[in-house]
């Protein structure tokens, strides 16, 4: 006998075009590998989704490691299941929903390299007029490859994970020598992330042509950043402490094959790079983002920042085949960052760095506070949507740095 298809009002943004993967757990339980369908959470475990084993591990990486005919095979067995109006397949998934307040959601997958590029022709435009006002903005090398920095896997956590203010060492210009203590510059980066599901071989580039076919899924990235350490410490090896305390992820990551839908024709890029950059169509994901910006005495976030994925210069393809020119490998749980994005306009820069013009132009928030910098108590919220998908968020709240290196030390 059949019945009505599952109801899946009231899932904005987590519906049958999206099913997103993380990873979850219930009290006194261990994790394991589940799927957001609307306020639920759909465990895969329960469900008897074939092969099992994947499933049965707090992270996506036995499940990446089938390789993209899997992804598809398994996706497609989901959406069948949510769409049948027969009531044996209907039981079985109501039988496998978990209620999403009910779970903890850890850390989706794990991660093996992390790159963070320096992608928004905007962002760095606004960071070269801020710190070489008599000079041209871009390095000269900037419109001939995707420039970018390896960071701290290890520093890699899911949204919620309080956020410690770190300390290290910084240099104010006036000053004569440098300063050990917390920073006081601490800033977010808004960022679109790119996880790899399948390996490459050492030794061997992937070119442009083929790169999407190591890319398992998509994540909002947060990848906080003490601007005043890093000024001190960046030249000539580049970033280092000031990155590398904390960068946020959502605990859901949306399938590549969800968001294809979403590609637009990405601006010329001037001059034409290097073949190797190349390929048949130059696109970039038409994504809507926001940064929200909610002090401790704030009751909703205010919206400081609207932009979109569409305003990178250099794509996921062209991060992958340069990451890889060299013979380096892509390793299965390696997260690409787009790096800061921001729009053309004031209102869709994508740092408080560039928001606030490097402190000269503090934002005025609905409290009555002002912030030219992350206060301690502040919590940013990201957020991205594309059509009816909507990405897992990625929250984070400052928390105050450890006196003398210890919690609770005077």
């Amino acid at each position: 006998m059949n019945a009505a298809p599952l109801d899946l009002t009231g899932s904005d943004g987590f519906g049958l075009e999206h099913l997103p993967y993380g990873v979850f757990r219930r009290h006194g339980e261990c994790g394991r590998v589940g799927v957001a369908v609307g306020e639920h959470v759909l465990d895969l475990v329960a469900l008897g989704v074939e092969p099992a084993g994947p499933f049965a591990v707090p992270r996506l990486n036995e499940f990446m490691a089938l390789g993209p005919c899997a992804w598809a095979a398994t996706r497609a067995t989901l959406q069948a299941l949510l769409r049948s109006d027969e009531r044996r397949a209907r039981t079985r998934v109501e039988s496998s929903l978990v209620p999403i307040g009910e779970v903890e959601l850890l850390l989706p997958f794990e991660v093996a390299d992390y790159v963070d590029f320096y992608s928004s022709l905007d962002h760095a435009t606004n960071l070269g007029r801020l710190f070489r006002p008599d000079a041209e903005p871009l390095l000269p090398n900037w419109r001939h490859l995707p420039v970018g920095y390896h960071g701290r896997a290890g520093t890699v956590v899911v949204s919620g994970t309080p956020v410690r203010r770190p300390r290290g060492q910084s240099k104010a210009p006036d000053a004569s020598a440098p300063s050990f203590g917390p920073t006081r510059r601490l800033d977010l980066e808004l960022e679109l992330g790119f996880v790899v599901g399948v390996p490459s071989e050492l030794g061997e580039p992937v070119p442009v042509g083929r790169a999407l076919e190591h890319v398992f899924g998509v994540v909002l990235v947060n990848d906080w950043s003490a601007r005043d350490i890093q000024a001190w410490e960046y030249q000539p090896l580049g970033p280092f402490l000031g990155k590398s305390f904390a960068t946020s992820i959502g605990a859901w990551v949306t399938p590549l094959e969800a968001l294809l839908p979403y590609r637009v024709a990405a601006e010329p890029q001037e001059p034409a790079p290097p073949a190797y950059l190349q390929g048949a169509e130059h696109w970039v994901l038409d994504i809507a983002l926001e940064v929200g910006l909610r002090s401790a005495g704030m009751a909703e976030p205010d919206v400081i920042s609207r932009t979109s994925s569409r305003n990178l210069y250099w794509n996921v393809e062209q991060q992958i085949a340069h990451a890889t020119v060299n013979g380096a490998r892509l390793r299965r749980g390696d997260l690409l960052a787009s790096g800061t994005i921001s729009g053309p306009q004031a209102g869709a820069r994508g740092s408080l760095i560039e928001l606030t013009w490097n402190g000269a132009e503090p934002l005025a928030l609905s409290d009555g506070s002002t912030r030219t910098f992350l206060a301690d108590g502040d919590e940013v919220i990201l957020r991205g949507r594309a059509g009816p998908i909507a990405l897992g968020e990625v929250r984070g709240r400052i928390e105050p740095a450890l006196a003398n290196g210890r919690p609770g030390a005077p």
